[in-house]
C-alpha cells in the first residue's frame, strides 16, 4: 500500500487538514501497535481493550499518522490525527476505496469448514498466472477483511479473501464491502449452530455472500449439499457446483485414493490427468474441486492447476502431519471443530496405515457453540468412531461427555479416557505415558479448547522453533 495522508483524509471526509500533511505518505495500515511498521497509519479500535490507549506505542514505532475516534476528546498532537466518528467504519470505508483503486478481481470464500484450506488452494492455483493477495491466516471478520484489502500491493490482480461469520448480517456486510467477482461456499456444517438454531438458518446466513456478488459474477458451491441447491435456484448470477456426484455436479471427482499424507483423484469432465493434494480426506478433495472451478473460470492452464494443488502452502493447524517426540505421527487439526468436520476427518483417519504394533489414537476436544443441541451432536460422533480401527479415545471437555457415555456401549472402558475441562495437564501426562513410537494420533477440537498445547507437549522440538 502507498497513499498520501491527504488522499486518506479526503476519502474519510476529514476537512481542513494542515498543509504539511499533504507530503506525508502512508505505506501500511495497522490496528496493532505491536505489529506497527514505520510509515503506517494506526487505527485504534475499541474492543476488549481500547486501542486509543496505545497511541504512544504507535508513535514510538514510527507510525506516520493515526485515526482518532471523536468520542475520545484528547486528540494527540505528537502525530497527525484524522478525527472520525468510528475508527472501524473508517477503516472499512478506506479499504473499499483502496480496493476500487487497485481494482483486482475478487474471489470470496466462506463455509462452515474448509474455507481457509480452500482459500489457500485457490490462491496457489491463481498465483501460477496472476499477482495474488490472499487473506493472512484467518483474518476473516469485520477487521480482517478490510485489513486484507489494505495489504494489497499496487500490482495485485486478484484478491482471494476469506470470510467468516457467526451471526446474520455479517457476510452481507463483508460481501458488500469487497463486491466479489466469484463467491465460493465450501459446505454447511453446524458451526455456530448455538446462534442460528438449525442448519437451514446457517445456509441462509452463508448465502449472504452473494449479496455483494457482481451481477455478472459466479457463485461456486458444494452441489452435494441440498440446502445450498435449494437456495441458489432463484439466484440471478451464474452458478457452478462441485462435489462427488458425476450425474449432478458440474465438476465431480472420481477414483479418489489416499494414504496418510496425500490424496489423488481424477476429474473426468476436465482432463484424464490425475490431481494430487498433500492432504487426506474426501472433504479436502471437495475443497480442491472448488479451487479447480475457480481456476477454470480464471482461465488457468490445467497443468498449472495440477502443479499448484500438489505443492500449495497450507495455513498452520489445518489438518497437518507432524512428528511427536517419540516418533509417533500426529495429525493436527486444532483450529476449529464442528460435527460434520469431525466425522469427515475421523472417516479418513481410521484408514491411515499404522506400523506393526502401532495404534490409532483419537484425541477430541469440545465442539463449542452448539447450544441446546450440544449433547446430541457430541454423542453423534460415535457413529464415526470404528472400535475395530480406533484403538484409544481421549476426550477433553465438559460438552463432550455424552460421547463418552455413547462409546461405553461400543468399546471396552479402559480404551476410553475422559478428562473434564481444566484437566488438560493430566490428559497430556496420561497420553505421553501411553504413546508408542509406532502410533498415529489425531488431535481435533474447537480452538477454545487449546489442543495446540497438547500438540506442543507431544512435539516440544517444533514448539521451540
Amino acid at each position: 500500500m502507498k497513499m498520501q495522508l491527504s488522499e486518506i483524509a479526503r476519502v474519510l471526509e476529514v476537512e481542513d487538514i494542515p498543509a504539511e500533511w499533504n507530503t506525508i505518505t502512508i505505506t501500511s495500515v495497522s490496528f496493532d501497535s505491536r505489529q506497527m511498521k514505520p510509515g503506517a497509519l494506526f487505527v485504534p479500535l475499541k474492543g476488549e481493550n481500547d486501542g486509543h490507549q496505545f497511541i504512544q506505542k504507535a508513535i514510538d514505532a514510527q507510525a506516520a499518522a493515526t485515526l482518532w475516534q471523536t468520542d475520545h476528546r484528547a486528540i494527540p498532537t505528537a502525530i497527525p490525527a484524522l478525527p472520525v466518528e468510528d475508527t472501524l467504519a473508517a477503516m472499512q470505508k478506506l479499504a473499499k476505496y483502496y480496493l476500487h483503486k487497485i481494482n483486482p478481481q475478487v474471489v470470496a470464500v466462506t463455509g462452515s469448514n474448509g474455507k481457509t484450506t480452500t482459500k489457500d488452494m485457490i490462491a496457489a492455483v491463481l498465483q501460477t498466472q496472476y499477482n495474488v493477495t490472499k487473506t493472512f491466516a484467518n483474518f476473516n471478520n469485520e477487521i480482517g477483511v478490510p485489513m486484507t484489502c489494505l495489504s494489497m500491493e499496487p500490482n495485485t490482480e486478484v484478491l482471494v479473501v476469506e470470510m467468516g461469520m457467526d451471526r446474520f448480517g455479517q457476510l452481507d456486510k463483508l460481501s458488500r464491502l469487497v463486491e466479489p467477482d466469484i463467491a465460493v461456499i465450501t459446505m454447511i456444517g453446524e458451526a455456530h449452530i448455538e446462534f442460528f438454531g438449525t442448519r437451514d438458518r446457517i445456509a441462509d446466513a452463508k448465502m449472504e455472500i452473494t449479496h455483494g456478488l457482481k451481477e455478472d459474477g459466479t457463485l461456486i458451491y458444494n452441489g452435494d449439499e441440498p440446502l445450498l441447491r435449494a437456495r441458489t435456484a432463484d439466484l440471478v448470477q451464474a452458478t457452478k457446483t462441485f462435489g462427488l456426484d458425476e450425474q449432478t455436479d458440474d465438476l465431480a471427482a472420481s477414483d479418489i485414493q489416499g494414504n496418510d499424507h496425500a490424496t489423488t483423484f481424477k476429474v473426468p469432465a476436465l482432463t484424464p490427468d490425475e490431481f494430487k493434494i498433500p492432504m487426506i480426506g474426501d472433504y479436502n478433495v471437495k475443497n480442491a474441486l472448488a479451487a479447480i472451478e475457480v481456476g477454470k473460470l480464471m482461465h488457468i492452464e490445467i497443468a498449472n492447476i495440477i502443479q499448484a494443488l500438489k505443492t500449495f502452502a497450507l495455513t498452520a493447524n489445518r489438518t497437518e502431519w507432524v512428528n511427536g517426540a517419540l516418533g509417533e505421527r500426529i495429525l493436527s487439526d486444532v483450529y476449529n471443530s464442528n460435527p460434520t468436520a469431525v466425522k469427515a476427518v475421523l472417516h479418513s483417519f481410521k484408514e491411515v496405515p499404522v506400523e506393526d504394533g502401532g495404534r490409532r489414537i483419537v484425541v477430541l476436544g469440545d465442539m463449542l457453540e452448539l447450544g441446546e443441541q450440544s449433547p446430541e451432536l457430541h454423542a453423534s460422533l460415535a457413529e464415526a468412531i470404528d472400535p475395530a480401527k480406533i484403538d484409544e479415545v481421549y476426550l477433553y471437555g465438559n460438552e463432550i461427555k455424552p460421547l463418552k457415555t455413547k462409546l461405553e456401549g461400543m468399546m471396552a472402558p479402559q480404551r476410553i479416557h475422559y478428562f473434564e475441562f481444566g484437566n488438560q495437564e493430566q490428559l497430556i501426562d496420561d497420553l505421553q505415558h501411553d504413546l508408542r513410537p509406532e502410533d498415529v494420533v489425531l488431535l481435533k477440537g474447537s480452538h477454545g479448547m487449546h489442543l495446540e498445547k497438547v500438540l506442543a507437549a507431544l512435539n516440544p522440538a517444533e514448539n521451540e522453533d
